[in-house]
């Protein structure tokens, strides 16, 4: 693949004079050789610089090839900015109709040291050479003219891709804070409604438990008075024969002693050791009014 640069050129010994040099060469670099074309738009020099030249000037300067073929693309063509490179063009002014030296240096850190030169012999028609130079400048410049102008399009259309794309973020924010509003609405409304239901809910367990101990103090309630008044009706049938506490005191006293100790689960057992006495008692007492009748028969003695 064949490649050309053109780059000015400045020469410190000639200020007032302008330089172009054009660079011609083939494969990927400047390590298979080249050609050089010098001309100050009057006059034009032409030279080359094989591939084993280049390899030599690596070796004198003890630098690796591939480093040294690096410098001195960026020295010839132009295209390293941030390292300064200097010519030096022998003789100065140079002849039209002689060889000149053109030697190629790196500036850096006020150090400069010569990476190469080369001979460059006078052409002796100039004129189609500096034609040459014009064409290819021309050409370069209409292909980066388009190179630009496709960049321009491209930027522009990135510039309004971006802009869509910003719009269309803009609306998607939009819609997504509207959603999430919605959401967080009818999160809260559920929730409430959650809420309300659970205390619905807690009034009705507390309902509940209040009516079943109610109910359950009323059982108890009934329980108690219904107890009690099997104890009176029990109580009560046993003493209608046998009046005052007096009666009430001696069947107590007459129970045994496991039987005051019973408890309330034991009110089958009480009612019948509560009875039984009673009805003992009762037949206990019966002959008491015999010595009331035998009392009329004392008379009849005395007679």
């Amino acid at each position: 693949m064949h490649q050309t640069s053109v780059r000015p050129v400045h020469v410190p010994s000639e200020p007032d004079s302008s330089y172009f040099l054009r660079v011609d060469w083939s494969g990927r670099g400047l390590g298979c050789g080249f050609e050089l074309l010098l001309t100050d738009g009057q006059n034009a020099w032409r030279g080359d610089v094989s591939e084993a030249a280049v390899c030599r000037e690596a070796e004198e300067l003890e630098m690796q090839p591939e480093r040294y073929i690096q410098d001195l693309q960026q020295a010839l063509t132009g295209t390293e900015k941030s390292t300064n490179y200097s010519f030096v063009l022998t003789p100065s002014p140079p002849n039209s109709s002689s060889a000149v030296t053109l030697a190629y240096e790196k500036v850096q850190r006020d150090i400069s040291f010569r990476m190469g030169s080369v001979l460059l012999k006078a052409i002796p028609e100039p004129t189609e050479a500096v034609r040459e130079l014009l064409v290819h400048s021309l050409q370069r410049g209409n292909a980066l003219e388009r190179h630009n102008s496709k960049l321009e399009e491209e930027n522009q259309r990135l510039i309004e891709e971006h802009q869509r794309i910003t719009a269309e973020l803009k609306h998607y924010a939009g819609d997504k804070e509207a959603l999430e509003a919605e959401l967080y609405s009818r999160f809260v409304l559920v929730l409430n409604e959650k809420k309300a239901k659970i205390r619905s809910l807690q009034q009705n367990i507390t309902r509940l438990q209040e009516a079943s101990a109610d109910k359950q103090q009323k059982k108890d309630s009934v329980k108690c008075d219904q107890s009690a008044g099997q104890e009176q009706d029990e109580y009560g049938g046993s003493t209608d024969e046998e009046p005052g506490d007096a009666r009430e005191t001696a069947a107590s006293a007459s129970l045994p002693p496991e039987a005051s100790a019973e408890g309330p689960l034991d009110d089958s057992l009480k009612d019948i050791t509560d009875v039984a006495p009673c009805r003992k008692r009762r037949f206990r007492h019966v002959p008491a009014p015999q010595p009331e009748v035998k009392r009329p028969q004392r008379p009849q003695k005395r007679r």
